[in-house]
Parts: C-alpha cells; structure tokens; sequence
C-alpha cells in the first residue's frame, strides 16, 4: 500500500495539473520552442511528482495566484514582451519620423519622451524653457504637436505611453483631441500615462502643485478611464527614477509599491470598485546590473502585489491582482569611460528583466528571438538562491511598508507617504543608500569596469546626438503662427471653465479635453491651476 501523499506535495501536484488545464486552454505564438540542439522542453518546471517542497504555494505555477512565476500559465510562449523603445527629440514632426522607423523595424508599441519644458508644463516659447526646448523629449506645447507626433500611426491601433506626470492630465487631453481628430473613437484607445506624482516628491522632483491638488486629478483621470476608457492604464507607477536617484532594490521594490497601494486608497476613497481600477494600474522597474537581485526583485513584486491588493483592498478578481510592468535598463548603471562596455551592461540587465518576467522592455530583439529564453515560463523558479533572495527582498519590503505606514496619523500608506514627502523622509533614505554606494565604489568594494577596475583601455570617442538651437527658434515660432490663428474667446472661455472646474468637486478631465480641443496650450492650462492651487516648493532637508 503507498504511503499518503504529503500535503505540500499534494498541493504542488494540484496546482499543476491546475497549470496544465490552464496552459492546454491557452493562446500560444506559432515558433520553436526547442533548443539550438533541437532538444524539446517543457513549457515550465516544477517540482518531481511526490517531493516536499515546503512553502511551494509561495512559488507556485505561472498563471495563478500568487504570481511569483508570471501572470501567464504559457509565459513567453503566448505572449512575448512589448518592445517599446523610449524615444523623443526636437519637434513633433521629427520625433514622428523616428517613431515610424521604430514602427517598421518591428517596435510593437509607442513610448513617448518629452522635453522639460514639456515635462514642467511651460511652453517652448516661456524664458523658463530657453535653452531645453526638444532635448532629452521632444517639446509638445499643444494638441496641434499632438498631432504632428502622431501623423500616420493610427492611434486606435497602436498601444502609447507617455512618460510625464506633473502636466500628465493636459498632455493627455490633448492626446484625446488628436486621436479625436484622425477620427478614432477615444473609448477603444490603449495606452499608459504614468501620472505618478509621488514618485517625482521622493525621487524625480517634475512636480507643479502641492500634493492634493495632484491626487485630485489623478483621481479624476482613474474615474474617467475606468468609465470612458476602460483599456487605457491611467497610471504608471515608477519605480525607475526612485532607483536612479541611489535607492537600493529592497528601496525601489518598497517605494514603488507603496504608491501603488496610495493610488489604490485613492481609488478606494472615490468610490471605485478596485477590481474595475485596479486593473488600469501598472508599473515601470529598474533593471539594475546585480543581475540574480533584479531576477528576485520582479518576482517578489508580482507577489507582494497580488496578496496586499487581495487580503488589505479586497481585489477578487486575477486581473485586479495582477501586477504588470515595463522595464528600462539602468542609465545609472552606464559610464563615459570605455563606453561600448554599456552594450554589455544594457544586455544583461534586460536578461534580468525577461528571466523575471517583464511585460515590456525598450529593447532587445535579439533575447527575444536568438537566446531561448522564451521557452519556459520563470526558467530559475525553484532555484534554492533565487527563491531565498525573493523572500529576503519581500521581507525587506515589508518591513520598509511598515515604516510607511507607521509615518501617518491614521496607519494608512497613503498619510505615510504624504508625511514622508512633506518631512523629507524618502528623500534622505535614498540620499543614505547612495551615499553608501559611493563610499563602497571609492573604496573599490563595489566595481565598475573602466572606473575602478582596469581603466587603462581608452575607447574611441561616440557620436553623440546633439539638437540643434534652431528647434527651439521653428517652436516658438510656430506657437506664435498658432496663438495668432485660433478663436482666442474660445480658448478663454475654455480656461475660465478649467478654474471653474477646480474650484468645484466635479471632473477636470472633460473641461482640460475641452480647452486642448481649443488649441489651449499646455503653459495656459498648467498656468490658469497654478494660480488657482499654487506651486509646491520641498522643505530644505539636512
């Protein structure tokens, strides 16, 4: 007679074949999905039939809860990654060039990088903007360059996101009003704009009215979608620019989530249903150059994620669980000594990402289609250091989570984080994680090729790509030309509206679509809620 099967091997038995259903049902790209060799392999690995893996249901299967392994039972097999290439510079028409480049050469989707002009909400033609109009992003000043950007990329059919929050409602009505007018149905479009204010408090520092008056259109945005638009992820919560400012993984991975969890009690506080909202949530990591660390950091998010939105917000739905991300490779990570090694550095930070299950990347045709790691779901699942390192960075984030919540008057994460801003407490945790690094680098505990470690190579010097003054002289021009040829009664009586509309407790988006719609430009909107709510200055903090 055999013995009884252990309970966690049970288990681990169930949720396979529970796996194996899911996976038989599922949608899978037409490839090879054998080795170089021609060696078949299974689609995911798990535990042998029989053996004790205890904990097992904290790793599990790709596809159910918790979602250590993936959100998706055929991982790579039924969908790859977005390659969504970050791009803008100079004016519209060509950053449109380049898009459609990027389109052709195989970019399954959009990703927008504005100017800091744009990214502050000033037009091109403001003093503030001298001298940064269409560097680093191209400068979008109203729904016109909207449409320059977006000339013959249909909008209804192609996924865009935008990487702006500050300005991010304006930017994306006038995104609205140019679809609007290739004709597209506004409801069906598909899209991300990030909108993350809290992380330009603690890291970023893009921000134009003190904390509430954002949250407030940042609800609005989350109430609009969710009725209006019900596929277009209303916020993008950013780990990225936390972790370049100097924070450490276990400090990105907490940080970020954190956020996420404020947006959701914003949410939560409008009245929204989380499993309709919450599945317009996603998120964009750092891939950093600690490559197992990174692996780790994916994965214990994905479950972090999926068991607070259950057991603290009550998301009963898998999409509502689901934590979806795009990942950027670290710029920080990147040198100007021997800088052709940042190739090398680039790659294996993507690797990292796919290897923990990202759901966009900027980059990499050649890990998608040469390398095989599409062909099994969560490849190093079960791997004693993988699994050990994906505890420790949960752990330390929850006890960071901890510290948070701890911060507010009423235990919720959002009064902690608002506290921690207003006091400058991310700030100087961020500011102590770097200063760590540093001394470790200067030290030569930590290494970096061609700085600390074998600096003797000189490489040949790179073409770099520098934007002409002359953008900045056709932009303010072009303004003027706009300014002169619009219905300028109408462009006041739309931004009369907007105040009105900030000074009520209805929705802004419709009253700031109607000023876009206008040809109001982005300074005039972002300006008329500047006087209104005022601008927000950081606390000097020693």
């Amino acid at each position: 007679m055999d013995a009884p099967t252990a309970p966690d091997a049970q288990a681990a038995e169930d949720g396979r074949r529970r796996w194996q259903r899911r996976y038989d049902s599922a949608r899978r790209r037409e490839a090879d999905f054998t080795t170089l060799s021609g060696l078949e392999v299974d689609p995911v690995y798990g535990p042998p039939p029989g053996a004790v893996v205890p904990g097992f249901d904290r790793i599990g299967w790709p596809g159910e809860y918790p979602f250590t392994r993936g959100l998706y039972p055929a991982g790579y097999r039924g969908r790859a990654w977005t390659i969504r290439q970050f791009s803008g510079f100079g004016n519209a028409r060509q950053t449109n060039e380049r898009y459609k480049m990027l389109l052709n050469a195989g970019g399954a989707g959009l990703s927008v990088a504005f100017d800091m002009p744009t990214l502050m909400g000033r037009d091109s033609d403001e003093p503030r903007a001298a001298g940064e109009v269409g560097h680093c992003g191209v400068a979008i000043d109203s729904a016109r360059d909207m449409e320059a950007l977006f000339e013959g990329i249909p909008l209804a059919e192609v996924t865009t996101s935008m990487t702006i929050s500050g300005p991010a409602i304006p930017v994306f009505c006038m995104y609205l009003a140019a679809a609007q007018r290739q004709g597209a149905d506004i409801s069906v479009l598909n899209g991300t704009l990030q909108t993350d204010i809290f992380k330009e408090y603690i890291a970023q520092k893009e921000w134009l009215f003190p904390p509430q008056p954002h949250l407030r259109l940042i609800g609005d945005l989350m109430e609009f979608c969710a009725a209006e638009i019900p596929d277009y992820k209303p916020l993008s919560v950013s780990g990225y620019h936390i972790r370049e400012a100097g924070a450490t993984a276990a400090q990105e991975l907490a940080f970020t989530l954190a956020d996420g969890f404020g947006y959701t009690e914003l949410g939560l506080s409008r009245g929204l249903d989380v499993d309709v909202f919450a599945p317009g949530l996603s998120f964009f990591f750092d891939a950093h150059i600690d490559f197992f660390e990174e692996i780790a950091k994916f994965r214990a998010a994905r479950r972090i994620w999926a068991r607070w939105m259950r057991d603290t917000y009550g998301a009963r739905t898998e999409r509502a669980q689901w934590l979806r991300f795009h990942t950027q490779t670290a710029g920080v990570s990147l040198t100007a000594q021997q800088p052709d090694n940042n190739v090398v550095r680039t790659a294996i930070e993507a690797l990292a990402a796919v290897l923990g299950g990202t759901n966009s990347l900027h980059t990499k045709q050649v890990l998608m289609e040469e390398t095989g790691v599409v062909n099994v779901a969560d490849p190093l699942g079960g791997s004693w250091y993988i699994e050990a390192l994906t505890d420790r960075l949960e752990q330390e984030a929850e006890e960071i989570f901890a510290r948070i919540r701890a911060l507010g008057p009423d235990g919720t994460m959002m009064s902690g984080i608002l506290h921690g801003i207003e006091t400058g407490w991310f700030s100087a945790e961020i500011a102590e994680a770097a200063f760590a690094y540093q001394q470790k680098l200067e030290k030569g505990d930590k290494r970096v090729v061609g700085v600390n470690r074998y600096p003797d190579t000189v490489g040949q010097p790179i073409e770099i790509l520098r934007v002409s003054h002359q953008v900045e002289r056709d932009q303010a021009g072009e303004l003027a030309r706009r300014r002169a040829a619009r219905d300028g009664a109408a462009v006041d009586r739309a931004l009369a509206a907007v105040v009105a509309a900030a000074r009520s407790s209805g929705n802004m988006i419709p009253p700031i679509l109607a000023a876009a719609q206008a040809e109001a430009t982005l300074g005039e909107i972002c300006g008329v809620l500047r006087d209104e709510w005022g601008v927000y200055s950081e606390s000097p903090v020693f």
